[in-house]
């Protein structure tokens, strides 16, 4: 067993595990549905109830119009994580669905979110091996194997982006690695010392990893080179996954199971700002971890991000100084979309906040156990995105909801082959779900 496994295994102490998705199939829907029935009661001590602000009551939701997205080149879409509203068919129907490799197992988990470029589908199976497909009917163009030779085990990977021809891939065997997008070769690898679980993150012909040892490098995207390096706070216990960094403006933003969220200039790493999403509130054990594990985003010069612990703010990009903050806590990508923000807290409360003040105008609480009368089979969720004025999140109960961005309520529901832990994404038109057992969906 190599170095880099046994320090994987040491610093992975806590998984949690995410939704499952499944439904019926009536996912978009045409009338909005009553809202959930029931009383939000916490799970965790000491937690409170999010309610609306009574200053947001009679608030109207208006949000940009849906627009094509062609493709989606890295976990979160685009470098700065800010999607907003995008378009999908109004009768989405299934079109194709096809298995791209290996799923989660008991020492696997499928990390990588699916990403599209140039008319192709990338995906990352939990034994590391990358595949290419035609977006349009799935249709297999060729597979990789990148486990280093040396290696006899799998392990726990973190993700995939695209730029310039290149596919990047982020590695529990402690390596980026870049391939060439038209044929899958092997095109330069670089050691970084540490596991990685998250996906990182390309921009500028530089590309953006951060080790599970809270180590930011950037590297460059034709040679691999180490450009310059930023050390984070060492934690030794961690949920599985987490952030990938955001660029914008000549900025990228490092989040950190640390609960440090660092600002530094792209060109060579000088630090600008750095703050800590790190909660105060006693609860249960998961909620004494900082880790910043959604993707934060960065939209018109500013950063929102949220923390495990519970602490959801938005930053100004250049001087680091707090606009506003929340005490929600989440593991969830929030979203954007015009002047809203949308985001899952780990209370499974889905909540629609306004961009510039934080104000809280509605929460949807979704369903919290299989069994809500014994508080049986705890249900996770995962999203929510953005799409032809549907909010949609995945359940551990097996299924995918499509929800009213404008007041919050429940619109659709439909099946998934498997359960899902990771965020639906949204290229051409398509909506696409990659399940727990490996099988990819495109929806259109």
């Amino acid at each position: 067993m190599s170095q880099i496994m046994k320090n994987s295994r040491l610093l992975m102490m806590l998984v949690i595990a995410l939704g499952v998705l499944t439904g019926c199939d009536t996912f978009l829907g045409t009338k909005e549905a009553k809202p959930l029935p029931g009383k939000r009661i916490s799970i965790l001590t000491q937690q409170r109830s999010i309610e609306p602000d009574a200053s947001a009551l009679g608030h109207k939701i208006v949000l940009p119009a849906p627009v094509p997205n062609e493709d989606w080149p890295q976990a979160g879409g685009y470098a700065n994580h800010a999607m907003h509203h995008m378009r999908v068919g109004k009768a989405l129907q299934e079109r194709w669905n096809i298995s791209i490799g290996q799923g989660s197992s008991d020492e696997e988990r499928l990390m990588a979110q699916p990403i599209v470029a140039e008319d192709r589908l990338y995906t990352m199976d939990s034994e590391t091996v990358i595949s290419a497909f035609n977006i349009k009917n799935g249709d297999e163009i060729w597979s990789s194997e990148i486990t280093p030779k040396e290696e006899d085990d799998d392990l726990i990977n973190g993700g995939l982006a695209y730029e310039n021809g290149k596919v990047f891939a982020t590695t529990g065997f402690g390596q980026v690695v870049a391939l060439e997008a038209k044929s899958g070769k092997v095109l330069w690898r670089r050691n970084v010392g540490a596991p990685m679980r998250s996906a990182p993150t390309a921009r500028g012909n530089r590309v953006f990893a951060i080790t599970v040892t809270n180590k930011l490098f950037a590297l460059h995207g034709q040679t691999g080179a180490v450009l310059w390096t930023h050390s984070g706070i060492e934690e030794v216990t961690n949920l599985l996954g987490g952030g990938s960094p955001a660029v914008d403006s000549g900025v990228v933003v490092a989040p950190y199971s640390s609960g440090e969220l660092v600002a530094l200039k792209v060109e060579n790493g000088q630090e600008l700002w750095a703050d800590s999403l790190s909660g105060v509130r006693r609860g249960s054990a998961s909620t004494t971890l900082s880790t910043i594990r959604g993707r934060p985003i960065i939209d018109r010069g500013i950063v929102f991000a949220i923390s495990n612990s519970g602490q959801f703010a938005a930053i100004n990009l250049r001087t680091g100084r707090r606009i506003w903050e929340r005490p929600i806590g989440g593991i969830e990508s929030p979203w954007i979309a015009g002047e809203y923000l949308f985001v899952l807290s780990n209370n499974t409360d889905l909540i629609a906040l306004g961009r510039l003040n934080g104000r809280i105008y509605w929460v949807t609480a979704l369903p919290k156990w299989e069994d809500p009368e014994d508080r049986e089979g705890k249900i996770t969720w995962t999203g929510p995105i953005l799409a032809s004025d549907r909010l949609i999140v995945a359940g551990s109960t097996g299924e995918a909801m499509s929800l009213s961005p404008y007041n919050g309520r429940t619109l659709g529901k439909v099946d998934m082959p498997d359960g899902v832990t990771i965020s639906p994404i949204v290229a051409k038109d398509s909506l696409l779900f990659l399940s727990e057992d490996a099988e990819l969906v495109s929806y259109r």
